[in-house]
């Protein structure tokens, strides 16, 4: 069997990143009223790749990329006991790959990175609906810290 291979981005991923960035927001449209109809973008992802604040890692199996994720380093809000904190987004798994632990592998590759610059605390989002998600970021280790709410006045 074909090894994963957990290595950072590179500019020449681009245009597979943003497959996968289209099936984070496909995954998510069911979860969110809010998202503009059509193709939209939440990153720039070839600005993410050459950031040194943000660190994107991909996992590759036989040539092929399956697997995303981004750790990005924050201020946190100063009356938290961490002065920052590294924000994590973009994690996407080819629907073939998912259970196989390829998400924890990125995640270990950002927490890995994360430590390395001193930053002791990762947080990231996921819609409290997305059973499966909220699920194997559990089992990893998160907790649940905060649900965001919202009321749109012309729903």
């Amino acid at each position: 069997m074909e090894q994963i291979i957990i290595r950072k981005a590179a500019i020449s991923d681009l245009n597979i990143l943003l497959e996968f960035e289209q099936g984070i927001i496909k995954a998510e449209r069911p979860f969110d009223v809010t998202l503009k109809d059509g193709e939209i973008h939440y990153y720039d992802i070839a600005q993410m790749i050459i950031a040194d604040h943000v660190e994107v890692l991909v996992a590759e199996k036989a040539g092929e990329l399956i697997a995303s994720g981004y750790a990005r380093i924050e201020d946190s809000k100063i009356y938290l006991k961490h002065p920052k904190h590294a924000y994590l987004g973009f994690m996407y798994v080819k629907p073939e790959y998912r259970g196989k632990g390829v998400n924890k592998m990125i995640l270990d590759g950002l927490a890995l990175w994360s430590k390395q610059r001193g930053i002791m605390e990762l947080h990231l989002e996921v819609y409290d609906e997305n059973t499966p998600a909220v699920r194997a970021y559990e089992k990893v280790g998160f907790s649940k810290l905060l649900v965001q709410m919202r009321m749109g006045l012309t729903d």
